[in-house]
């Protein structure tokens, strides 16, 4: 696995109970272990470390109260990762367009 932070965010992503992790954050707003854990068909465990893994792509945060961590989105690094493909986008826009003039000339 590389450094590079997209890197991290689309590996992140790849896994289906992350990304339900995510959107349970997305519509429910700040969560702790125990009430994301009661939301997913694994178990509180299994959370935590997909948490831990979203926490190292930058994905969410965690903030202490005691014992007890809350978990919320951090936007900035999904952010990258959509400007990343974007731009990937534009580039093959550009291409399939040239391609496409291309072949309608010949």
């Amino acid at each position: 696995m590389t450094d590079e932070p997209v890197d991290r965010v689309f590996s992140a992503l790849s896994d289906p109970t992350r990304r339900a992790v995510i959107r349970c954050l997305s519509e429910g707003g700040p969560a702790t272990l125990g009430s994301l854990a009661d939301e997913l068909p694994v178990t509180r465990q299994a959370v935590a470390k997909h948490l831990a893994q979203l926490e190292d792509a930058g994905l969410v945060s965690a903030s202490a109260d005691g014992r007890r961590r809350t978990y919320r989105l951090t936007p900035g690094p999904l952010t990258d990762a959509m400007g990343w493909m974007v731009d990937v986008g534009g580039d093959w826009d550009e291409r399939l367009g040239a391609l496409k003039r291309h072949v309608e000339h010949h």
